[in-house]
């Protein structure tokens, strides 16, 4: 294709670009190069983010940032930027929570050089809930929370998101799924967190799914009810990525 209006209606910034490579046909010879570059940045990314190698992980947000800024994606450079900064001060909290929405913007740059250059474009593998693999069920109806369970889970569990203490309980009845660890807000509408603990009393599940709660609330009266039921642990929000796997992984 190689249209360069193409790249200005996906909000790439040529113009800036074009100070630095001069011409569109010096631009286009290095984009081949990111396209290998960064895509290897992307996977160093994500394996020191699953390690938590900070350090590390900064470096490679500070290349794609780099990258980026040369090539016109002054987005995907501004959430590099912030990624950067996060690693630098050890925030591990930030970066799993903001991970997917810098990947995805990565993945979306991605596919916008591929289609420029004529390459076959990288379509996102839709998932389906397999109902024997092991399951962790994350009960929050927070977007956040669950996109950041998420995140940290996804290479070892599958994740299956409930909104409330309800839709939970319809999960665990229907028993379709393969379900290792639960992680419970308590703070939800129509059916609270402590009414599904109530209802896995009743039902004596607490040893068939440990049970972690994921709150918000500090309350001592709140905190000591919920500790009268059979659970593992109680996480307060916010947390980070070692405390959440700690719930989980014992």
């Amino acid at each position: 294709m190689k249209d360069r209006n193409f790249l200005i209606q996906n909000g790439v910034n040529i113009e800036k670009s074009l100070e630095l490579f001069g011409d569109m046909e010096t631009y286009n010879e290095t984009l081949k190069d990111f396209v290998t570059e960064i895509t290897t940045k992307k996977s160093n990314l994500e394996k020191y983010k699953e390690i938590s190698d900070m350090a590390n992980y900064a470096i490679y947000a500070h290349s794609v940032k780099s990258d980026s800024k040369y090539f016109g994606f002054d987005h995907l450079a501004e959430l590099a930027l912030n990624h950067e900064m996060a690693g630098k001060q050890n925030n591990m909290y930030y970066v799993s929570e903001h991970f997917p929405e810098f990947i995805s913007e990565l993945d979306r740059v991605l596919n916008i050089v591929r289609e420029y250059m004529g390459m076959d474009v990288v379509k996102e593998e839709i998932k389906s809930i397999d109902g024997n693999k092991a399951t962790i069920l994350v009960v929050d109806d927070s977007a956040v929370i669950k996109r950041f369970i998420q995140t940290v889970f996804h290479q070892k569990y599958q994740v299956l998101e409930a909104t409330d203490g309800n839709e939970a309980i319809q999960i665990i009845r229907s028993g379709k799924y393969n379900i290792s660890a639960m992680l419970l807000d308590l703070n939800m509408p129509n059916v609270n967190g402590l009414q599904v603990l109530e209802y896995f009393r009743q039902n004596n599940l607490f040893h068939q799914i440990p049970t972690t709660v994921i709150t918000g609330v500090g309350a001592d009266e709140i905190l000591l009810e919920v500790k009268k039921y059979d659970i593992r642990k109680i996480i307060l929000k916010p947390f980070n990525e070692r405390d959440i796997r700690g719930a989980v992984e014992v």
